[in-house]
């Protein structure tokens, strides 16, 4: 699985489960998939497709910095944030 598919699971995962929704009240996860390491040119996680400021940021980040934090890394990603079709799970 490619680091791309990887964190568009992630993204599907929690989509799915509502912690994207503009409503909701839960602390946006962390898109860390466990492969932490830069790209050679230090642009960004090859895991995460977080920057340096950005990982740095995150545990003192608001809900609306970490969702723009998520939508920055989707594109870097090439990913669609909020992921399209994602079937909620029930409430």
């Amino acid at each position: 699985m490619s680091a791309s598919e990887a964190i568009a699971a992630r993204a599907h995962l929690l989509t799915a489960a509502g912690y994207f929704d503009a409503g909701s009240d839960e602390v946006v996860p962390s898109p860390c998939i466990s492969v932490c390491r830069m790209t050679e040119d230090r642009s960004r996680c090859e895991g995460c497709f977080r920057t340096i400021p950005e990982i740095r940021a995150w545990a003192q980040a608001d809900s609306a910095e970490r969702l723009a934090i998520w939508a920055r890394l989707a594109q870097r990603a090439g990913i669609p944030f909020p992921p399209e079709g994602v079937a909620k799970e029930p409430t």
